[in-house]
């Protein structure tokens, strides 16, 4: 069951008559799946797509290697090319990339600690970038995370 949130998220998108697309990493197409279990998905969600591996973000989403070699996969940088390389993929009134670290293994260090979770979304009149940092085991921090990311776009309907 959908969480407060996210059918409120929900709700607003359908106020706007507006479509929403995910491009995730950490979250692993666990923010999509929430958005598809409310009543009115059908007329907010257009879907999204599951990047993990670094190698799926350079050959599908066209991110330089470079980028990701100098910024690391789960950094602000490459989270930011991945929202607007998908967004010409799937156009959306509301694009959500979403990278970071759920666990330890990936590009976690002193200064971004395994629970560092980065965002960008793009909405028709600006773009939103968030660091994000989060206390748990691997599936709290992605719980914290799409609760956080949903207050985010919240705001931003509502604005």
């Amino acid at each position: 069951m959908a969480s407060r949130n996210i059918i409120a998220c929900a709700n607003a998108l359908e106020e706007k008559n507006w479509r929403i697309t995910f491009i995730e990493s950490a979250t692993a197409g666990k923010m999509c799946y929430e958005f598809s279990t409310v009543p009115n998905s059908g007329k907010i969600l257009l879907g999204g797509m599951v990047c993990y591996d670094a190698k799926i973000k350079e050959e599908l989403l066209e991110i330089p290697h470079g980028l990701i070699e100098t910024f690391t996969p789960e950094s602000a940088e490459v989270t930011k090319v991945m929202a607007l390389n998908f967004c010409k993929l799937i156009p959306a009134h509301v694009c959500v990339a979403i990278t970071g670290l759920t666990k330890a293994g990936g590009s976690e260090t002193q200064e971004k600690p395994v629970g560092t979770i980065f965002s960008h979304i793009i909405f028709p009149h600006k773009q939103v970038s968030n660091r994000l940092e989060f206390k748990g085991n691997s599936e709290e921090i992605v719980i914290q995370s799409i609760e956080k990311i949903t207050q985010i776009i919240i705001k931003e309907l509502r604005n």
